[in-house]
């Protein structure tokens, strides 16, 4: 097996890809600013959970005690992000407001460099460790 088969890697090439096909919508959406009646698109939003499960690690939380704190996992805490279209309209019809599309194409790179160096400095420790014991 190698290294890159981990589930952890397959997950990071996972969100790699997700970013490289976000890009392209992205810069599609860009490119067509002045196209009438032309909607922005873009990529349904990436979750690991969708691409691992907590099984695939072999990894589950359990409370062995009553003094540990439990986790937080499906206790119903977090909040619900509702995303809202553009009001603008531009002179041509269309809804690409390009200020939006050039932030969100600078977070994508932002966080595929993130992906990349998580995935970098991942198999650095593995080989790491395995230098250190051979």
């Amino acid at each position: 097996m190698a290294f890159t088969d981990l589930p952890l890697f397959q997950a990071l090439k996972s969100k790699m890809q997700w970013h490289q096909t976000r890009q392209g919508v992205l810069a599609e959406n860009i490119a067509n600013s002045d196209t009438p009646e032309f909607e922005a698109r873009d990529v349904k939003a990436y979750s690991f959970n969708d691409h691992i499960g907590r099984e695939a690690f072999g990894l589950t939380t359990e409370r062995t005690s009553v003094a540990h704190i439990s986790g937080m996992i499906g206790s119903g805490i977090g909040g619900k992000a509702e995303r809202r279209d553009s009001f603008e309209i531009t002179p041509s019809g269309n809804a690409v407001n390009l200020e939006e599309q050039m932030m969100k194409i600078t977070q994508n790179q932002m966080d595929f460099q993130a992906a990349t160096t998580l995935y970098t400095k991942g198999l650095g420790l593995i080989r790491t460790a395995l230098s250190k014991t051979a």
